[in-house]
């Protein structure tokens, strides 16, 4: 394996908020990414996940930690993606705030 591709994106949700937003996203992946990025295995453990993936073809590994005002994701390549090191962490960050900073619809108080 080669170095891990390390991201933090910052947030102001809370720790709760910002998990559910993860566990929706991680749920979504395969929907928006199709057959290229699928997650095999993701375990919670409280704020913390352990994840594997198949990014084209290639097994991945992977941890997320979520914070009161940031998460930290660390994604292990095969060598035979080291080579999309930055790309991977271009679009994880993207995707990360995408998925931190979206408004969600209120939901009606009755």
């Amino acid at each position: 394996m080669s170095q891990p591709v390390v991201v933090t994106i910052p947030h102001k949700l809370g720790k709760v908020e910002a998990k559910r937003r993860l566990q929706v996203g991680f749920s979504n992946v395969r929907s928006t990414f199709g057959e290229k990025f699928v997650v095999l295995d993701d375990q919670w453990a409280g704020e913390h996940l352990d994840f594997r993936a198949s990014l084209l073809g290639q097994a991945a590994t992977g941890t997320v930690d979520v914070a009161e005002d940031h998460v930290r994701l660390e994604v292990y390549l095969p060598w035979m993606l080291s080579f999309l090191a930055n790309k991977a962490k271009a679009l994880v960050q993207k995707e990360g705030r995408l998925m931190l900073e979206k408004p969600t619809k209120a939901t009606p108080r009755s």
